[in-house]
């Protein structure tokens, strides 16, 4: 579209503002970027509409259609509304759980959530202060609720916010809800369908009963507590980077019997503009910084960050040099897999009906490791609502033990039905405890599971393609790959193909076709090679770019080994990368 079509289109659109029911602080905010000289500001805010996608809202926070305010958030909970309505319209009275994080404007979109709900009829429950989103979660179960709602944007830069949807089982909404819910909200054309009046004889303020109940379910989830109690003076270092962590976190560290507790007291300090990070986001090297500075001055055991909403957790460790390291995703997943499989193994409380859920780009040691001890491990697509629906499928069939992803994030028991830092740090610090009991760092127990099971390594890249072109080269990426598959990567020969797109996969050896048993097709393709190369190619959905995920496997015959062993591991992914072009 040409660009002065584009302002017309977008000016006409900003005028539909000024003449409706909007308030005059976002009008203004709106005559501002007409009157502005450059109208990038304008074009951003209104070229299109900020679409209530399946994991709900998330953009740029101001006025315009294409931005994060009072009334996207406003059409997004009373579009919610109108679908409780209609789905549960035999119950007496609907019920929500509404929490929000640290983020600018996150307890005003909040309030204004409960105004909505409530004026719609429907009890809210509404935290009194932030609170980490496993704790929404955790309401929603607790308080048996129909669905519950999070204002976060995660991880994302501070000029965001966000608006996270969760159904009745605490779990993020999944097929039809999804769909459902996303027409509903695409009815609401006008702020004056929109019921912001509230009900305060619907609306209850909750907190500290709720952290007292999540608190104690979370220490049943320990395997260990007489490594605890012995190794009770662990020096561990956290900070929440300004999130929703900083409350409950040491907290439950403390609770569980850890006395020696150290936070970054600069980034406890609650904030939206995350004023001592770039990126307020724990997979980034530079976000535990200040973190691993604290813990090199008190010579600490164990490093530990959560993201702003404290649903992810990152660690550092020192290594056999005594050099502070990041401990990544993948190696989080199998550290929680080796020590929850092993303990219950020990404690003789390992079932045949116990389970465990990786993402489709985790690491494929999980599954070894699974696999060795006849634990069953399913597949699923990435993101924590298909492991909660993995979970849902198998209610009182099977027991779930454990689940994670790669990007940061586990699910340590099924009470919460989302990705849980605030239990994943009480989990990973009894195993730091636990390892110290038996004479282990964190990075040697890490390096004693590569050489009982298999040396894994993994590297995520992301090729970004901007702007509609870019869109198109990616699509094509795709289309290349589906029609003219890699016969070798790297020199070893592909034995394995999986299509998610058709739900098919390629046994190359024997040429047979079969099947993939998902709910839902996915682009993404993965290439299976001989040697154990692991490759997974998807575009992402909500940025630019087409992602690959790289794993290669090896054997670590000892400690001494693991540096050469990484090393050539670190020359094959280079290979892999060469090899598709990336």
């Amino acid at each position: 579209m040409e660009n002065n079509s584009l302002l017309k289109l977008v000016t006409a659109k900003a005028h539909t503002w000024l003449d409706g029911s909007y308030d005059e602080e976002t009008k203004a905010e709106v005559r501002r970027m007409l009157a502005a000289d450059d109208q990038t500001a304008l074009i951003e805010s209104f070229y299109k509409d900020l679409e209530f996608g399946t994991g709900g809202l998330r953009g740029i926070m101001g006025a315009g259609s294409n931005r994060m305010n009072i009334y996207t958030v406003g059409a997004a909970t009373q579009g919610l509304s109108n679908y409780l309505k209609r789905e549960f319209a035999g119950l007496p009275q609907i019920s929500v759980v509404i929490g929000h994080d640290c983020r600018n404007n996150s307890r005003k979109f909040a309030e204004i959530s409960a105004d909505i709900f409530s004026s719609n009829g429907i009890k809210v429950y509404l935290f009194d202060a932030l609170r980490p989103t496993p704790e929404i979660s955790f309401a929603i179960r607790t308080l048996g609720c129909q669905s519950g709602i999070i204002l976060t944007a995660s991880h994302n830069p501070k000029e965001y916010n966000g608006y996270k949807a969760y159904w009745d089982d605490g779990a993020q909404i999944i097929a039809p809800h999804d769909v459902n819910i996303i027409a509903e909200v695409e009815n609401i054309k006008s702020p004056d369908a929109i019921k912001f009046d509230g009900n305060p004889a619907l609306i209850e303020r909750i907190g500290e009963e709720i952290d007292a109940l999540y608190l104690e379910r979370i220490k049943d989830i320990l395997l260990s507590p007489d490594a605890i109690k012995r190794n009770k003076e662990l020096k561990i270092v956290y900070t929440p980077i300004h999130g929703t962590g900083y409350r409950l976190i040491p907290r439950c560290l403390r609770e569980i019997g850890f006395e020696n507790v150290t936070t970054v007291e600069e980034q406890m300090v609650v904030s939206g503009d995350f004023p001592t990070v770039i990126s307020p986001n724990p997979e980034e090297p530079a976000a535990l910084d200040m973190a691993i500075r604290k813990a090199k001055a008190i010579d600490a055991d164990i490093v530990m960050a959560s993201d702003p909403d404290a649903d992810r957790m990152g660690i550092a460790v020192k290594n056999d040099k005594g050099e502070w390291t990041l401990v990544n995703g993948n190696q989080t997943c199998i550290l929680f897999t080796h020590y929850i499989i092993t303990r219950r193994r020990e404690r003789q409380q390992l079932k045949e009906t116990d389970y465990m859920v990786k993402t489709i780009v985790t690491s494929e040691l999980e599954r070894i490791i699974c696999e060795r001890n006849g634990v069953t491990l399913y597949d699923c697509y990435t993101g924590f609502k298909w492991i909660a629906a993995v979970v849902r499928e198998n209610e009182g069939k099977r027991n779930y033990i454990g689940g994670g992803e790669e990007s940061y994030g586990f699910m340590p028991a099924a009470f919460v039905r989302d990705k849980d830092a605030v239990a994943s740090c009480a989990l990973m610090a009894e195993i730091a405890a636990w390892a110290k009991d038996n004479g282990k760092s964190i990075y040697q127990l890490l390096q004693d599971i590569y050489i009982e099971y298999r040396f894994s390594k993994e590297k995520g890249i992301s090729v970004v393609r901007k702007g509609k072109t870019g869109a198109e080269e990616i699509a094509q990426m795709m289309v290349n790959y589906r029609q003219n598959p890699p016969q070798q990567i790297a020199g070893s020969s592909v034995t394995l193909i999986k299509d998610y797109q058709t739900l098919r996969q390629r046994d190359l050896r024997s040429g047979k076709e079969t099947e993939l048993d998902f709910p839902a097709t996915s682009n993404v393709l993965q290439y299976f090679t001989e040697d154990g190369t692991k490759v997974s190619v998807r575009p992402s959905g909500t940025e630019p770019k087409i992602k690959f995920y790289i794993e290669v496997q090896d054997t670590l015959p000892s400690r001494a080994d693991y540096d050469a062993v990484d090393a050539k591991a670190n020359d094959r992914i280079e290979a892999v990368r060469a090899s598709l072009g990336v």
